[in-house]
């Protein structure tokens, strides 16, 4: 699918591995709209992309069905989505004074990771399932996980949980999308020089980097935006779960 003149939606896109993914589908011809809670880094993002900035909880049905509504009524009916938007706090399930983690705590990321992911993809599909085909397609949607689905660490059972369901969920609805024309895809990132990681010592960002084996450093947002725009670009990926991580594989803590 050629992105140029398409509309496109990337939530998380304010920053991070989505604020690239939002750089690159607009310098591609896109017309981009950013779905986030950060105000302030939306619009600055969709101001420097000429694109347009709705601030959405992800996870909440209506909000995303307004969002939808408001970024349709601008640039049309959007035929790319990218799933970006997510949280990770890392907490055992036994904390140091023994106590179990709040269920609470749990379910808020799996609520934003995976149900906020399922909703809005739900929600896009929905409403291109019966648009004019783009070529051979109608839409593609590409799902954020993470390596942790596969190798997650000691403090990452919701945060991994979350990202194994979201990997889990591609193949079954890209299965029964393909009556539409609309795919799927996820990609697992592994270690990439996002906001948070942005935030450590140099010291620290360079030892993380040397987990993977090669490139031995850590990913650039934009890498991930590469794969994105990849893609779109090839009616041949579908259904599956690609890792973005440079050969690492995650050690227990």
């Amino acid at each position: 699918m050629r992105i140029e003149g398409l509309a496109a939606i990337v939530t998380g896109g304010a920053s991070g591995l989505g604020g690239a993914t939002a750089d690159r589908l607009a310098e591609a011809g896109a017309k981009v709209t950013i779905f986030d809670l950060n105000a302030e880094l939306g619009a600055a993002k969709a101001e420097a992309i000429g694109g347009h900035f709705v601030q959405v909880n992800i996870s909440d049905e209506d909000a995303v069905e307004r969002a939808l509504v408001e970024a349709e009524g601008l640039h049309g009916k959007a035929r790319i989505l990218v799933n970006c938007a997510g949280i990770g706090p890392p907490a055992k399930v036994i904390g140091r004074d023994g106590s179990a983690l709040p269920l609470a705590d749990f379910s808020k990321i799996i609520t934003v990771n995976l149900i906020g992911t399922f909703n809005v993809l739900s929600k896009f599909a929905a409403r291109i399932a019966d648009a004019d085909l783009v070529g051979e397609e109608r839409g593609v949607v590409v799902n954020t996980a993470s390596v942790a689905a596969f190798d997650g660490q000691i403090g990452q059972a919701a945060y991994a949980a979350s990202k194994a369901a979201v990997s889990g969920m591609t193949l079954p609805i890209a299965r029964e999308f393909a009556r539409y024309g609309i795919r799927v895809v996820t990609i697992a990132p592994g270690l990439f020089l996002t906001p948070l990681l942005m935030s450590l010592p140099r010291e620290a960002q360079d030892s993380l980097g040397k987990q993977a084996p090669f490139p031995n450093r850590l990913g650039h947002p934009d890498e991930y935006a590469q794969m994105v725009e990849a893609i779109v670009a090839n009616p041949m990926l579908n259904g599956e779960t690609i890792r973005l991580d440079a050969a690492i594989r995650m050690a227990p803590r």
